[in-house]
């Protein structure tokens, strides 16, 4: 369901306290992802007095869903998540050490033929390989779309319901005895396919990164994961310090 619903004037709950109920609703439920309604909006939609929008609005800004500046929109609270660069990561636990809720959604978990990660994976065209799509999720917002590409051996261990809840590395470690032990990434800015784009509610013209990844259990490949993700959610930090011994 979605845009406004009618308010109960006869209600014992306050006018406010309804529609503050309904504008969490509607921004659950995805429908603010590229604007969040003005004040004038909430009176012209709801029939209320500009007084009950305040004040629905203050309560959701109390609760840190919204930001509202003087003479400006009011725009929705969201966090950054921040991911170090020098180790490996996972994103399970990054945004779990942020204070985040995580989850994930399986697309697609099936066996397919191997194509363009072949040297990566060290197989030939063709061979079979388990293709793994998820939709990540922090705090119920779509975070990222990662899609990762298995050896047989490694993929057909894994279970869909235990991905929706687990990191896959954990997975591993647990199913397969698989230790990831090292790897590399590269990352760019990119414009999302339209898929991807619906997926993470990106408006148009908004840019995600792209984040390739090549996992390693000591000298064996283990994935080759390829990463859409949100641009305004999510940052990597690189540190440095001059090792040079001129001055």
């Amino acid at each position: 369901m979605t845009g406004p619903v009618s308010l109960d004037r006869n209600s014992p709950v306050l006018l406010w306290m309804q529609l503050a109920q309904d504008l969490r609703r509607r921004l659950a439920e995805g429908e603010f992802d590229q604007r969040f309604p003005s004040e004038n909006d909430c009176v012209l939609e709801y029939g209320v007095s500009r007084q009950t929008v305040r004040e629905a609005l203050r309560r959701m800004e109390a609760d840190g869903l919204l930001v509202r500046n003087r003479g400006s929109r009011t725009i929705l609270s969201r966090p950054e998540f921040e991911q170090p660069l020098h180790a490996m990561y996972s994103l399970s636990r990054s945004l779990q050490s942020q204070g985040a809720i995580e989850r994930s959604k399986v697309l697609a978990i099936r066996q397919i033929p191997a194509d363009h990660y072949c040297d990566e994976l060290a197989i030939k065209p063709g061979e079979p390989v388990v293709y793994l799509d998820r939709l990540r999720f922090a705090d119920e917002e779509p975070l990222a779309v990662m899609r990762s590409w298995l050896p047989v051996d490694i993929g057909d261990k894994l279970v869909e319901a235990e991905l929706e809840s687990g990191s896959l590395y954990d997975l591993l470690a647990e199913k397969c005895h698989i230790r990831v032990t090292g790897g590399w990434e590269r990352m760019w800015p990119v414009n999302p396919s339209p898929e991807d784009r619906k997926l993470l509610r990106l408006p148009k013209g908004q840019v995600a990164l792209a984040v390739q990844r090549l996992a390693m259990s000591g000298n064996r490949p283990i994935e080759w994961r390829e990463t859409t993700i949100r641009g305004d959610r999510y940052s990597f930090k690189a540190e440095w310090m001059d090792t040079s011994t001129s001055r």
